[in-house]
């Protein structure tokens, strides 16, 4: 279900998340952990630079899906990474919000509320200069035959879904699209 944030819920939200990075850093600090602040800052910063980087895709729709998905009630966390686009794709927006939308939903239904569930998204050009999704699941899925079914359908009408490993506890599938300008 998408949800249509007001400017007050995003600065909330917002507001909220900066508010539990600086007291980490606090807690460190008081604890004299300064190597543990140290990496806490760095995390920040290279949290910061994969959202300017998702943000520079000119795909709106789904940087907003990826940089509010950890804001709602999901049994999983969200991490995301942007390596190597040289140039976005809005052709694609749709297409990626739409398919990414309904994986979560599936996420939602499919994953163990109590377990620790990570779904990490990894996005870059290949040689070829189409874009990769690349999705890694860790965590424990109650309705497996769910994922599977959706992970089977195609993303488009061009565009299936590769599963490229599946154990116990981790899915590693992509999709890789051409942006077509």
């Amino acid at each position: 279900m998408e949800k249509n944030w007001t400017t007050v819920e995003i600065l909330g939200h917002s507001r909220h998340d900066w508010l539990n990075k600086i007291q980490l850093i606090k807690g460190n600090l008081e604890l004299n952990k300064t190597e543990r602040v140290k990496a806490i800052i760095d995390e920040i910063i290279i949290d910061a630079q994969h959202e300017a980087r998702l943000s520079n895709l000119k795909m709106s729709r789904f940087g907003e899906l990826l940089m509010t998905a950890n804001w709602g009630s999901r049994p999983f966390r969200l991490e995301f990474e942007v390596i190597e686009v040289l140039k976005g794709c809005a052709p694609l927006d749709g297409t990626m919000h739409h398919w990414t939308s309904q994986l979560f939903s599936v996420l939602d239904a499919a994953l163990d509320m109590f377990g620790e569930n990570v779904l990490s998204v990894s996005i870059f050009e290949n040689m070829a200069g189409h874009i990769r999704f690349s999705f890694e699941l860790q965590g424990m899925l109650k309705n497996e035959s769910q994922l599977q079914e959706f992970l089977n359908k195609p993303v488009d009408d061009h565009t299936s879904v590769e599963i490229e490993e599946i154990t116990d506890s981790d899915w590693v599938f992509s999709v890789e699209l051409k942006c077509e300008k």
